[in-house]
């Protein structure tokens, strides 16, 4: 059996729930305005506290802890329930909208002060003259050569061995071998 979110949606709420749930869908959350999205969410935060309170009582009842509200008690919470969830659903989907708003509206000036940077450091490249595009290409002869840096090892190799086993007697010494 397949699962349809909009067949659940019809079946569990109201037309009016429905309304506002379906406004909470992708191509409609687009086009709200700030000023419904807040409207809209409170609506729906109204809503789900009820079905919240109203599925609680009733799984109170079926499990005897409370009196029952009309002339018999609660025998299943399952389309309260489900109504509570699908609220809930619609306002993460208007939680997620406002952080991508938000988020959008935050990087807003770090764009456009990069895209300023950007122009004026090309209408400053653009005045000043490079000057390694003003010299012609040295030829490697011309180029300097480099230092050659000499190592002060002892020119004796039995020397070198010594001072070799040297270090390694001391570092014996000190590990207390």
């Amino acid at each position: 059996m397949t699962h349809n979110p909009q067949r659940d949606e019809s079946q569990f709420l109201s037309k009016d729930e429905l309304a506002l749930v379906e406004k909470t869908h992708n191509p409609h959350l687009a086009e709200l305005s700030d000023s419904e999205l807040s409207k809209i969410y409170k609506l729906l935060r109204d809503r789900r506290d009820k079905a919240r309170d109203i599925a609680d009582r009733q799984q109170r009842e079926m499990r005897g802890k409370a009196e029952p509200k009309g002339a018999r008690s609660a025998r299943d919470n399952t389309g309260t329930h489900s109504k509570k969830d699908l609220l809930g659903d619609a306002m993460f989907r208007l939680d997620e909208e406002v952080k991508r708003r938000e988020h959008n509206s935050s990087r807003q000036p770090l764009i456009e002060s990069a895209k300023r940077a950007l122009e004026m450091r090309r209408a400053i490249e653009a005045k000043t003259a490079h000057p390694q595009l003003k010299s012609a290409p040295q030829s490697k002869k011309s180029k300097p050569k480099k230092a050659q840096i000499k190592t002060s090892a002892p020119k004796d190799p039995a020397k070198a061995g010594a001072v070799s086993q040297h270090t390694k007697n001391m570092q014996a010494k000190r590990d207390g071998k």
